[in-house]
């Protein structure tokens, strides 16, 4: 992110986001409320005699018009299969991303509730049909402008980002570039890099799901949306002991397989995945640290002792990575 796009960023004010919000045709009744955001800037904008609306004013330079509509092409076409996800509003032309000044943003319906139980089978067992759901879906094309889960985004360019910039401790690169190496090796050696690939919700943890009571789960914020095994959109779900996330994972699949199936051969993907994804938000954070906002959320950052744990526990996920993989109960 160049420092003329913070810039850009710095100058969305409560009163750019409700003109741009009315350039669409709604009238705002100007009360505003930001939501908890760092990739991009998220707003609660009221609406003159309806339910107010969530406004995402979409991070500068991070991806193209072509990858955003392709992430609003696939949410729609859930949506419009009665899925339950959070999609972006089109206007009379069926666009659903929107320019105001230098910002790109989009609309989406404010959906109430509250994030699932951990590890309650029920709601494991929903969560699960509405991922079974969603993957038959995405097996039906594939994605032609968003990225690709790959060892080169997720791990290579995180470090690169973590070393080139002067983040880590001289001390400690030596320590970190070896296990770097290794988690590349038990990476490749798991097979990953060759499995098949579907249109996945790419970042589906519990905080982008909406549990609510009458309806189940509802998926929100497809920002991450990418092509990738379909076990990415499952392994975040599962926490506690092995014996625990066994029992979950059984939960999960016998749901998800009402709608699709699912290849075992997937779950050893689980703990490569994790390595990625400890890397990949090491380099995320070392990538944004000169966004203001960056710092003020996350202090504990960019300290001797962040960077000590960092690498202790990459260390620690390359030795659970030979041990062996979840089962199906």
């Amino acid at each position: 992110m160049t420092d003329s796009s913070i810039e850009v960023y710095a100058r969305l004010s409560p009163d750019l986001v409700i003109q741009a919000v009315e350039s669409t045709g709604r009238l705002s009744d100007a009360r505003v409320l930001a939501l908890n955001s760092y990739e991009n800037r998220v707003y609660q904008v009221g609406i003159e005699d309806e339910t107010p609306i969530v406004a995402k004013f979409y991070r500068p330079e991070r991806w193209t018009d072509a990858q955003l509509r392709e992430e609003h092409v696939f949410t729609r076409e859930l949506a419009a299969a009665e899925l339950p996800v959070v999609a972006p509003l089109a206007d009379a032309n069926g666009e659903t991303l929107f320019t105001f000044e230098s910002y790109r943003f989009a609309l989406f319906t404010r959906k109430g509730g509250q994030a699932p139980e951990p590890g309650d089978p029920e709601q494991l067992h929903r969560i699960g049909m509405l991922l079974g759901r969603l993957h038959a879906i995405g097996r039906r094309q594939p994605f032609v402008e968003r990225p690709a889960l790959t060892v080169e985004r997720f791990l290579d360019q995180p470090a690169e980002a973590v070393t080139a910039e002067g983040f880590l401790p001289e001390a400690l690169r030596n320590r970190y570039l070896a296990v770097i190496a290794a988690l590349r090796d038990k990476i490749r050696r798991s097979g990953l890099e060759s499995a098949s690939r579907i249109r996945t919700q790419g970042d589906c943890h519990p905080g982008n799901i909406i549990w609510t009571r009458d309806d189940g789960p509802w998926m929100v914020d497809f920002d991450d949306c990418q092509s990738a095994p379909a076990v990415q959109d499952l392994w975040m779900l599962l926490a506690g002991t092995a014996h625990e996330r066994e029992m979950q994972l059984s939960e999960l699949l016998d749901g998800y397989e009402m709608f699709d199936s699912f290849d075992n051969r997937e779950l050893a993907f689980i703990e490569p995945l994790r390595a990625l994804r400890m890397a990949h938000y090491a380099g995320w954070l070392a990538r944004r640290w000169h966004d203001p906002a960056f710092p003020m959320h996350f202090p504990w950052f960019n300290t001797d002792s962040y960077w000590q744990q960092h690498v202790a526990e990459l260390e620690e996920q390359s030795r659970h990575m030979d041990e062996p993989v979840l089962r199906r109960l």
